[in-house]
């Protein structure tokens, strides 16, 4: 099988990224930019990120989660630990976050170092949930090779056996803070000249600004 994608041409005219009107906290660009897509922009799920990994086997692996939370500390999302995903971080702490927006023309891209969230706040998080996600996190253990009967046969025992109970949040599930060392935003221009703006942070946890070539 063939096809040849090369004539697929968009042309990125919805914006502009100038160094001398960026703050020097990246944190605030993030918000800036996250809350005009949220807001502006017909977008589903604009907290839907990409998580970059390192695996076990040595390969990176990318997959799409929900950010729940930003701070000027970092970002937060919620998985299960046991996951592959979860498992990956524990060997290396090292990932990469990333947004695409497409109706925007922006992307950003996040190096950062995950390490787990208190438990108390996990515990928050997780009475917040809608009671069958909550349901759905005993239920599953993510990323381990199983059938749809034995998943939704799973989740009726549990149904029965927490009807009318309070359902306490698995130890074994939770969130990871990402706290950045580097940021790149990302906006297309015209005739492939798109802006990109990098922080990196300094030893005094400071940012260097720079303008990179598209």
């Amino acid at each position: 099988m063939e096809k040849d994608l090369s004539n697929y041409r968009k042309s990125y005219e919805k914006g502009e990224l100038l160094l001398n009107n960026v703050p020097e906290n990246p944190i605030e660009l993030f918000r800036d930019w996250f809350m005009e897509v949220d807001m502006h922009y017909d977008i589903e799920e604009a907290n839907a990120m990409t998580v970059s990994t390192i695996g076990l086997d040595g390969y990176p692996k990318s997959r799409v989660v929900l950010l729940k939370k930003y701070t000027y500390e970092g970002f937060i999302f919620y998985t299960n630990y046991n996951s592959e995903k979860g498992k990956a971080i524990k060997a290396n702490p090292n990932v990469c976050l990333s947004f695409f927006w497409h109706s925007a023309e922006r992307q950003i891209i996040i190096k950062g170092k995950a390490e787990m969230i208190a438990e108390n706040l996990s515990d928050g998080y997780f009475e917040s949930r809608p009671r069958g996600s909550q349901l759905s996190a005993l239920a599953s253990n993510q990323s381990d090779v199983v059938t749809r009967v034995e998943l939704e046969d799973k989740l009726n025992t549990l149904e029965t056996q927490y009807e009318g109970k309070t359902i306490e949040r698995p130890k074994h599930w939770g969130g990871f803070i990402v706290k950045p060392v580097e940021l790149e935003f990302w906006q297309g221009r015209l005739n492939r000249l798109h802006d990109r703006i990098r922080y990196q942070l300094q030893e005094d946890y400071n940012w260097n600004i720079e303008r990179l070539a598209p």
